[in-house]
């Protein structure tokens, strides 16, 4: 019997759905069958020219105050070689300083604004800016990345009155399309911004 690559234990534990997304996966995990994830230096297996890496988008939670350790690593998607899913490190720090801007929790996710993540600007890394970026908890962001999966399938965009708000929208209609702006006007794009302009509809 072939012995299992790193690649196959990973997949094997964190069990990424049909579109490459996974639950996070900590490193505490790494044992029995599964000690030969242990990470080495730099994460061995999770770079960027590792096999795992060359068909998935791999998304790495470090630890600041042990100097930036892999604490946990999940998959968010298939790897169509064509965008990155590195956030600056400084952008990071400070929405982790935040709290989720729908349920006011601390320690969130950082969250790609843009959930079409069409943006060559944002998505090559070129010049990132914090507003780009918000925080999310998990909850939410699990929330956000089933309803983005459903707006890319249908073409449809989520209607905030499901959360019972009087619009749906802040700009744009009930359908997208493959412009970088898209999703601007969404309710999950920037749910702050989404309420400053309810209160504006309200004045």
């Amino acid at each position: 019997m072939a012995k299992k690559t790193k690649m196959d234990l990973f997949l094997e534990l964190a069990r990424p759905d049909e579109d490459g997304v996974s639950r996070w996966v900590s490193v505490s995990e790494f044992v029995g069958d599964y000690a030969g994830l242990k990470l080495g230096n730099g994460g061995s297996w999770t770079r960027k020219e590792a096999a795992l890496a060359k068909c998935y988008i791999i998304e790495l939670d470090k630890n600041i105050t042990t100097k930036n350790s892999i604490d946990k690593i999940r998959l968010a998607g298939f790897n169509d070689s064509n965008y990155s899913q590195y956030i600056k490190t400084n952008i990071k720090r400070i929405i982790k300083s935040q709290r989720c801007v729908v349920l006011g929790t601390s320690s969130p996710e950082v969250d790609h604004k843009n959930g079409l993540k069409n943006e060559d600007r944002v998505m090559r890394n070129e010049k990132q800016r914090l507003a780009d970026f918000q925080p999310l908890s998990k909850a939410a962001n699990d929330a956000k990345r089933q309803f983005c999966k459903e707006c890319k399938k249908t073409g449809y965009r989520y209607d905030a009155k499901q959360l019972g708000y009087p619009m749906s929208y802040y700009q744009g209609g009930s359908t997208h399309s493959n412009e970088e702006d898209a999703c601007v006007g969404c309710y999950w794009y920037d749910p702050l911004e989404f309420k400053r302009h309810l209160v504006k509809r309200e004045e």
